[in-house]
């Protein structure tokens, strides 16, 4: 089955194979990858991200018990891998945190062409990419947030509606174009 060729692989790559490393990253780099262009400012960016995450995978599979989801654990990996490279580069406007309507983005996702959404999120600020990545496509609440990114949770809140705004008006923009350009 999957799940104990799964742990076999695991287990050869406990042992440092060469080999199993090499299918473990053939079986997860795509899905990372996708990660890492969530948490990166440039798609070079995301691929330093991907090869130090699997680097660290590698150094600290030793550690994983099999306790939860593999791939859980790898994405947690990897999106500290990235978050930690910004976190040595202290540059972020901390925002005052008045609360600011945290109006859900409304979107239609299917009209829009992923690369552009992605592209989108790349533009916005680290900290506002890194909060709206981490609570809208990774699913972690506003105290896992504020705990990866040392952040208080007020901050992580008024980041992820600013960062919604913004996004928000680039998509306005995007369609009011498309659509100008259909009806010319």
């Amino acid at each position: 089955s999957l799940k104990l060729e799964l742990k076999s692989l695991i287990k050869r790559c406990k042992n440092n194979e060469i080999d199993a490393q090499e299918q473990l990253y053939r079986l997860y780099s795509q899905k990372l990858f996708g990660l890492c262009l969530k948490y990166s400012n440039s798609y070079d960016q995301a691929q330093d991200n991907l090869q130090d995450g699997f680097m660290t995978i590698f150094d600290k599979i030793a550690q994983y018990e099999h306790k939860g989801s593999f791939e859980g654990w790898m994405k947690r990996i990897v999106i500290n891998t990235a978050l930690k490279k910004h976190r040595n580069n202290k540059t972020y406007g901390l925002l005052n945190e008045e609360m600011i309507e945290d109006n859900d983005l409304e979107v239609e996702h299917n009209d829009l062409d992923l690369k552009f959404l992605l592209g989108c999120i790349q533009q916005l600020p680290d900290r506002y990419r890194q909060v709206f990545s981490l609570y809208v496509l990774d699913d972690f609440s506003h105290r896992d947030i504020a705990d990866m990114l040392q952040i208080s949770e007020g901050t992580s809140k008024s980041n992820l509606a600013r960062a919604r705004m913004i996004l928000k008006d680039k998509i306005e923009e995007y369609q009011n174009n498309y659509n100008s350009a259909k009806s010319s």
